[in-house]
């Protein structure tokens, strides 16, 4: 990452010019609004206070625990494979989490594939960039449910996984032969963990709903279901619920006499292109 590669993917968030770099640490535009970077290569432009929480440190470290053991390696290979088809140079991890599925999907690209790794959470920000490398990725702190500082078409692909989605503001920031890649959870993915801990239910339909929402800007090209049977101990079981959205909501230690020993993993991988 350099101060220019990180310009060239932003929009200011005030007056939506064009982001520039300003060294040695500073973007701003031409109506002179000025914003802080930072020497870990990524800059917030939270405009407010987010409508939702991002992850909690807490919540990342439980995730990178799972996804570093491979207990998903499946899902993001998949991810990964969509993602790559049309050879994308410049790709946005919208909800980047850890950058384990970027990560998965660099190795596919081009040597001069670059990432922008996007979340509302800074942390997550700051480990996707030193994850995928300062040569290979830039960071953005936003909110992907506000009007996003990125520029219009400047993305090949956008990876989707498990994270907040923003139909219309994907489909401006993609190219018009580009494509968004989402990974959603069937109605059973961790069925098993979900009997025995309080975690939130997934609505069923989900893919079939998204792909609804989704329709006004995009055409679903593939859908592919990854479903297999994890093996978990103990501590992967609390892992799994500390990771995601439903440790926003736990309260207490919960009872674990009973937890299972393996669990259904069950995802939805979808490709759609730009209407």
């Amino acid at each position: 990452m350099s101060l220019t590669t990180l310009s060239e993917w932003l929009r200011c968030p005030i007056c939506f010019r064009p982001l520039h770099d300003a060294p040695p640490l500073v973007l701003g535009c031409d109506e002179g609004h000025r914003f802080d970077s930072n020497k870990h290569g990524y800059v917030s432009l939270l405009a407010s206070q987010p409508r939702i929480a991002g992850d909690t440190p807490q919540m990342l470290d439980a995730r990178a625990e799972l996804l570093d053991s491979g207990a998903y390696d499946a899902v993001a290979h998949v991810v990964a494979e969509n993602a790559a088809l049309a050879r994308p140079e410049r790709v946005i991890d919208a909800g980047c989490g850890t950058g384990h599925y970027s990560a998965t999907l660099l190795p596919l690209l081009s040597p001069t594939a670059r990432v922008l790794a996007a979340d509302i959470a800074q942390e997550a920000v700051r480990r996707s960039v030193r994850k995928l490398g300062r040569d290979k990725a830039d960071g953005l702190v936003a909110d992907t449910w506000r009007p996003l500082p990125v520029r219009d078409g400047v993305a090949d692909a956008i990876i989707n996984v498990f994270a907040p989605r923003n139909p219309g503001e994907f489909r401006r920031l993609l190219t018009d032969d580009g494509h968004l890649i989402v990974a959603t959870p069937q109605q059973d993915h961790l069925i098993e963990l979900r009997r025995a801990l309080p975690m939130l239910d997934v609505p069923p339909d989900k893919s079939q709903r998204l792909a609804q929402d989704l329709a006004p800007h995009f055409r679903l090209e593939r859908s592919s279901t990854v479903r297999y049977r994890l093996a978990i101990s103990h501590e992967t079981a609390i892992a799994l619920r500390a990771m995601g959205p439903s440790a926003h909501h736990a309260h207490g230690d919960a009872a674990t006499s009973a937890l299972p020993h393996a669990v259904t993993v069950a995802v939805d991988v979808l490709r759609f292109s730009c209407l």
